[in-house]
């Protein structure tokens, strides 16, 4: 991993109680479907950060364990009967074979993959699925279209709209791994337009500006929002990355 994307992976935890309350969780068909294969109900959510995807795989009956890297996430994942750990994608804290599934929410970028899939490799039972999920933005909807371009990529980058999330996710395949198959789930997000501010300045870009950039891309975006109703759902997709244990 450069030094500007291990900057970036390790900005989260300053921004961790707002990440907890605005960030949306997934869509439970995409979890559904990205569990499909997996031999058995053991899954593991690996960078959980605050739980977003490990609250919806209780949810659907998984039996979840939650990995997460950093201190400050972690403490915000209070889930009732779910086993939370500290490691990481390159170092997994448990035994072998001890999983069925591993799903990654908004995470799956920021492994080391060389290092991470056979790890990975490791702690999957035979026939073991790997999946990373990421929720995007609908942008064949105008207004979602226009947020994109006000924001800039920092605040709304490629792995973050329908019409590029597959191109920028699909080359995600550790050793040891099938070629993925990708799917996409209707999703969507009730927001007003300060909390879509709030959720947007906790995306990795925004979070490392210099402040008075930040303030002023931020500014931007409630300047846009501003025409929008009090509240509105924002249109999105769990776009879905599947691979299996060769």
């Amino acid at each position: 991993m450069s030094d500007v994307d291990q900057r970036l992976s390790s900005s989260f935890g300053t921004v961790a109680a707002a990440y907890a309350e605005h960030r949306p969780d997934y869509a439970r068909d995409a979890v559904r479907w990205a569990l499909a294969p997996a031999p058995g109900r053991r899954v593991l959510d690996l960078g959980a950060g605050t739980g977003k995807l490990t609250t919806v795989l209780a949810s659907v009956g998984a039996e979840v364990v939650a990995v997460e890297p950093d201190p400050a996430m972690l403490a915000e994942l209070r889930l009732p009967g779910v086993r939370t750990l500290a490691g990481s994608a390159e170092r997994i804290p448990l035994p072998d074979g001890s999983v069925d599934a591993v799903l990654a929410g908004h995470s799956m970028h920021w492994f080391d993959l060389a290092v991470a899939g056979p790890e990975i490799a490791r702690v999957l039972a035979p026939g073991g699925v790997l999946a990373g999920l990421w929720n995007v933005y609908d942008d064949r909807v105008g207004w979602v279209a226009s947020l994109a371009r006000v924001g800039g990529p920092a605040a709304v980058g490629a792995r973050d709209l329908l019409s590029s999330w597959r191109a920028s996710t699909v080359g995600l395949r550790p050793p040891g791994f099938s070629e993925g198959e990708q799917a996409e789930f209707t999703h969507g997000q009730v927001r007003t337009a300060e909390s879509l501010v709030a959720g947007l300045a906790t995306r990795a870009g925004v979070v490392v500006m210099p402040a008075s950039e930040r303030e002023a891309t931020l500014a931007r975006i409630r300047s846009f929002l501003s025409a929008m109703p009090g509240e509105f759902t924002l249109p999105m997709r769990t776009g879905v990355l599947r691979l299996r244990r060769a």
